[in-house]
């Protein structure tokens, strides 16, 4: 289909610079839990998202000096000329598609622990090390002469990107984690000396850097600075109006302005917190104060909203990150006339996830993410079928829509057969709690997706039994079946049940999810410590509950620390007079009371409850597995060649190893026997020399 001409402004070129963009789709750095530990893999991934369209595709930041770094995570870097090779591998993938290649260069400054180089952190003041994990090691205050020689640390890191053909460079100083940031910053910046004191003096190392860089590529590469748009901190700290300031006073300095809100947390807000476009009013009307263009983020997926941006004079480009992972071909579907084709971000940021733990990233929506290289996994072309026709996939929730959709895309006859009256699974239930809408991404996808292929047919309101399945003539059975929450309390901090008195009600979230929500004073166990617990509190206050939350951990909702929303979380609970109960664990529900326990000491305690929930562990819905199991002898005669269970009826997880699951099923039938091969390629070092 032909694009449509709403959109003709977002296929506009951009001059940014000495080069132009051929598109105003601007691919905003992103980490990706691959750095240098799997650069293959991180080139690959951008060069799928330079096949989509992207008209501007950025690594994420690039460490350009050992004595800033940020470990335990896992970035790319830029110490000496032997990363030169590794990131002009990336800039060549990025290239292929006609997409300009842009490089973050970052020096971290008070946010750099140094545990791997073990040198001495440097700041723009002597400060403790701000970083996730609190870790207990101190900055120095930068001499004159350390500036003088970040200067050419960064005039160094400049000429080896040039090598290594970038064609943007891109100056960190934005969320907290850029040396250029602390020293505008009245929160990290007590000098009083030039670099210090007035707006003018603080930005004095960022006019430098820039000078340093634009002097060392010449007119080769764009220079393009990056800067939170308000610290979000209160009287101390780097305001919006410091900002405006700031762009007033130098107004073409860069060649580009890349404008993202306050801390990570706040620049990237799930959509639970944040909705579309959620920076616009930050950013509005800086656009007006420089020649240059502006580039900015706000989790954009629609298109319409994109175009607002533009035309409204708040954009140059569109600056995408979880967006441009959630479908890396968002750009070529639009201009190809196929927006329903979009696979929309739904902002849970389960891909930042991948940083935070140090390990590859994945999302929730696009399985194939970081698995491009390591699997060769398109996300838009699939093997055709194997030696078989057909597939049963049982259960329509998040894994087994995704195997229907891939088998489909393969050619496999598939019947995809829900006990329940409409598919989605978990997602038709958990898009309709508080702040989780944006969610129900995960179905609606999948159902359009499935409605367009002749070859799938969905059967609602079909319990297969084994007998059943066996006489239906499949050669292939995917069980994705899913999980219940236990009601028994087993999870992390208890492996046997809870005793319960049998007069207490007890209440699980399949219980209120299907609207048997308890009232008066209830007692909210979480033991899950991931979104559940927090979302499910708010809910029983939206009831009209008074709610207590009881948690082993330190922290309510504790692993979405991970996805950068735990603060948020306790904000908003706090905020809806939830009381919370941190590092207490319930070992006894009795009739009227729950008795507790302190999860370090054992100290105990009582609370009153009319009601208790009990968030902790699911339990796998694998009977119908567990059956066809025991009548494996009768498979040949039933034409079955092969029974798989797949998701969370294999083991609970997040909704983003579901969709991986029943994506890695549907790529691998019909496939060949690896026996115990690695079904994924790794980059291995190779030791110069062993012997010293």
């Amino acid at each position: 289909m032909p694009r449509d001409s709403r959109y003709d402004i977002l296929f506009e070129p951009v001059d940014i610079g000495p080069v132009r963009a051929k598109n105003r789709f601007y691919q905003v750095p992103h980490c990706n839990g691959g750095g240098y530990r799997d650069p293959s893999a991180v080139a690959e991934m951008r060069r799928v998202k330079s096949e989509g369209g992207w008209g501007v595709i950025f690594t994420e930041q690039v460490e350009l000096h050992h004595s800033s770094e940020i470990t335990p995570f896992i970035e790319l870097r830029l110490w000496d000329d032997d990363d030169v090779p590794m990131l002009a591998n990336m800039a060549d993938a990025i290239h292929e598609y006609d997409a300009l290649a842009g490089i973050e260069l970052a020096y971290s400054g008070i946010n750099g622990p140094n545990f791997y180089t073990r040198e001495v952190p440097m700041a723009a003041t002597a400060l403790p090390i701000r970083t996730f994990t609190n870790d207990p090691v101190s900055a120095r205050a930068m001499t004159k002469r350390d500036i003088r020689d970040l200067r050419r640390w960064h005039r160094n890191a400049c000429l080896r990107a040039k090598t290594a053909g970038y064609d943007i460079i891109c100056l960190y100083g934005a969320h907290g984690f850029g040396v250029i940031q602390h020293f505008l910053s009245t929160l990290t910046n007590y000098r009083t000396d030039e670099y210090g004191g007035s707006l003018e003096n603080r930005a004095r190392l960022m006019h430098e850097l820039i000078d340093e860089c634009r002097d060392a590529v010449g007119n080769h590469c764009a220079i393009a600075l990056r800067l939170s748009l308000d610290e979000m901190t209160g009287s101390l700290g780097f305001s919006n109006d410091d900002v405006r300031e700031l762009v007033a006073l130098h107004a073409d300095l860069p060649d580009l302005w890349d404008l993202a809100h306050g801390s990570w947390e706040d620049c990237s807000g799930p959509s639970r917190f944040k909705e579309e476009a959620a920076q616009q009013e930050l950013v509005a009307g800086i656009r007006e104060l420089t020649r240059k263009p502006v580039v900015g983020v706000g989790r954009f997926t629609s298109p319409d909203v994109m175009v607002k941006q533009i035309r409204s004079g708040v954009l140059d480009l569109i600056g995408c990150a979880r967006p441009s992972i959630a479908d890396p071909f968002l750009p070529r579907k639009i201009d190809e006339g196929r927006v329903e084709d979009i696979r929309e971000c739904i902002g849970c940021n389960i891909c930042i996830t991948g940083d935070m733990t140090m390990s590859v990233s994945r999302c929730t929506q696009n399985a194939t993410f970081m698995e491009e290289w390591r699997r060769g996994w398109h996300p838009e072309k699939f093997a055709p079928r194997g030696d078989s026709q057909s597939v049963l996939v049982v259960g329509a929730g998040p894994a087994g829509m995704e195997a229907a959709r891939v088998l489909g895309e393969r050619g496999y006859d598939v019947v995809l057969a829900e006990a329940g009256g409409a598919i989605g699974g978990r997602v038709a239930r958990e898009r309709l709690l508080p702040g989780l809408s944006a969610w129900g991404r995960v179905a609606d996808y999948r159902e359009y997706q499935l409605s367009q292929m002749a070859n799938v047919e969905i059967y609602l309101g079909s319990e297969l039994s084994a007998d059943q399945v066996l006489e239906f003539g499949f050669e292939n059975v995917a069980i994705a079946t899913g999980a219940t929450w236990r009601r028994d309390g087993i999870a992390r901090f208890h492996v046997t049940p809870i005793p319960v008195d049998e007069a207490m009600p007890v209440f699980t979230p399949d219980d209120l999810m299907s609207g048997n929500v308890p009232a008066g004073n209830v007692v909210l166990y979480d033991d899950d410590h991931y979104y559940m617990g927090g979302v499910l509190a708010e809910l029983l206050v939206q009831k009209g509950a008074h709610v207590t939350l009881v948690t082993p951990s330190a922290y309510v909702s504790d692993w979405t620390n991970n996805t950068l929303e735990q603060g948020a979380i306790h904000r908003r609970l706090v905020e809806l007079g939830v009381r919370i109960e941190l590092n207490r664990a319930i070992t006894v529900v009795g009739n009227g009371t729950v008795e507790t326990a302190c999860a370090n000491t054992g100290t105990a305690g009582e609370l009153a409850a009319d009601a208790v929930v009990l968030v902790t562990a699911q339990k796998s819905d694998d009977a119908l597995w567990r059956e066809l199991s025991a009548l494996e002898d009768r498979w040949p005669d039933a034409g079955i060649r092969s029974v798989r269970v797949i998701g969370d009826a294999n083991a609970p997880a997040p909704i983003a190893w579901a969709t991986y699951a029943g994506h890695r099923y549907a790529r691998e039938l019909d496939g060949p026997d690896i026996g115990d091969s690695l079904p994924f390629r790794r980059e291995v070092v190779r030791p110069a020399s062993y012997r010293t």
